[in-house]
């Protein structure tokens, strides 16, 4: 065992310099799972929250409004925490990078759980103080969209999502400046002109916990099935681009807490 953590740090010294990421102590994994949990929840919050509180105000919160708000907040947590546990927020990312092979396995149902943890944390938070205003943030088929277009959007949606993470994180950009932009960005332009179809989610958990906790499920398999099938078609898109994965992938999907 002590031989095989040797070398382990050793191919992570060789790849990422004399500091070794933090991301091999398992004592550390606290730190990221809270880092999930604590992210998600703002994401969830702002996102689901922006439609409870149009709802509540009358529309003081324009459409326009409520699509941006979810890219920033996300641009504001990879700035804070993506060097924590990789700013994954999203069961869709943490299976993107372990398809990838930049993510272990055994790792996945925690990140998972954390994520939903958050997310069921923030729809409670928003029920106990507005109710069931605007549906709890739904995301849910536009008016006249079949579920079969939602599904579809949401598929295609999640390929773009998850194909800009990995495309940035591919040059360990993910982390920084580049990849926030780019990530929020991407969000907010998903949500400008997707949204009226269906809800431009791309995130399981952003659906599910809305859903769970105002007690309607009748369409949360859309915002499951969608991004996981829109994620493994792009990983598969990015093996077409990139080839192997790469030791900045790597490090942009683990974080690099020191």
């Amino acid at each position: 065992m002590h031989s095989e953590r040797n070398e382990s740090t050793t191919q992570h010294r060789m790849l990422y310099g004399s500091e070794t990421p933090d991301f091999l102590e398992s004592a550390h994994e606290w730190r990221r799972l809270f880092a999930e949990t604590w992210g998600t929840f703002l994401l969830v919050v702002v996102a689901a929250g922006a439609g409870v509180v149009g709802a509540q105000s009358c529309g003081a919160i324009s459409l326009g409004m409520k699509v941006v708000a979810p890219g920033l907040m996300v641009m504001a947590i990879i700035y804070f925490m993506g060097a924590v546990s990789g700013a994954h927020l999203n069961p869709a990312v943490t299976l993107a990078f372990a398809l990838r092979r930049n993510f272990p396995w055994s790792r996945v149902p925690g990140y998972i759980t954390a994520q939903i943890i958050g997310g069921i944390g923030a729809a409670s938070f928003l029920r106990a103080l507005f109710g069931i205003q605007g549906l709890l943030g739904a995301t849910t088929p536009g008016p006249g969209v079949s579920d079969f277009t939602a599904l579809a959007m949401e598929v295609l949606l999640t390929m773009g999502l998850v194909s800009t993470i990995l495309g940035t994180a591919s040059g360990a950009r993910n982390i920084g400046s580049n990849g926030a932009l780019a990530v929020g960005g991407y969000i907010s332009l998903a949500d400008l002109w997707a949204a009226p179809i269906s809800g431009a989610s791309m995130n399981p958990v952003r659906s599910f916990a809305p859903d769970l906790i105002r007690g309607d499920m009748s369409t949360t398999w859309i915002f499951v099935v969608g991004p996981v099938l829109g994620t493994i078609i792009a990983v598969g898109f990015e093996w077409i681009l990139k080839g192997n994965p790469t030791a900045a992938g790597t490090l942009a999907a683990r974080g690099d807490l020191k």
